[in-house]
């Protein structure tokens, strides 16, 4: 893949994943001996056209310091937020503009991210000249739900209808688009307290058009205990398959 332009990743890892119901934030956890975070910072780093990485962390974080990312060059720390949307700003105040007038947002918990997928987002986002998300198209069938009255905890639901699937879609990351456009519209939903669940959502309230690549579904999200053991299968798979 030939670029003449460079790019610069946010990654929001201010978290502390309480669903992992762990002793320490999730992004700190370890497969193969090395943090999440690490992995995904060193596969956004490893990719030829990425060229820095900004991390989001929390300003009570203990445990950056003590990782190798903690003095790598290429890195820049910033301060979170108390959500996410608050720590992918802070993160695109740093950004230089000028050289990076295109920015990639991803999860601190995905690091299972191809490059071909990052390869794929990058040449149709410039292509077309606007942003868009990587994304997996929905294969199940689809059920809204209602709140049970005798569950409380929200684990399970009634039925309320199915939903169609066609043209529904997973979201995931990267989330890559204009430095300016994203920084702007963020400003904006938040001027106008509206929830912002992803950078997508922000370009969308700003009416601006948003691309759906799809990608492999091997991107998963760190969300679950179980969710480690796959992201571990997955990462295992895909060294293997570069030896």
């Amino acid at each position: 893949m030939a670029s003449a332009l460079k790019f610069i990743a946010i990654v929001p890892a201010a978290g502390v994943g309480k669903r992992m119901q762990a002793n320490c934030p999730k992004q700190y956890l370890r497969i193969n001996n090395e943090t999440i975070l690490s992995h995904t910072v060193m596969r956004l780093l490893n990719h030829p056209l990425i060229s820095q990485v900004i991390v989001a962390l929390g300003t009570d974080d203990q445990y950056f310091a003590e990782s190798q990312l903690a003095h790598h060059k290429d890195i820049i720390r910033v301060n979170g937020g108390s959500e996410r949307v608050d720590s992918v700003l802070n993160g695109l105040k740093a950004v230089d503009r000028d050289k990076y007038p295109w920015v990639l947002v991803h999860d601190a918990a995905r690091p299972c991210v191809s490059h071909e997928d990052i390869d794929k987002l990058i040449t149709q986002c410039l292509s077309n000249d606007y942003g868009g998300i990587l994304a997996t198209p929905v294969r199940d069938t689809m059920k809204r739900g209602i709140p049970s009255k005798e569950n409380a905890e929200g684990d399970s639901s009634i039925i309320e209808r199915t939903v169609e699937r066609e043209q529904l879609w997973h979201a995931l990351t990267p989330q890559m688009y204009k430095t300016d456009e994203l920084t702007l519209a963020i400003e904006k939903a938040l001027e106008n307290s509206l929830k912002i669940t992803d950078e997508a959502s922000a370009i969308e309230y700003a009416n601006l058009p948003s691309l759906l690549v799809s990608a492999s579904s091997e991107n998963i999200k760190i969300t679950h205990p179980n969710d480690l053991a796959l992201a571990e299968f997955y990462l295992n798979k895909q060294t293997n398959n570069t030896n």
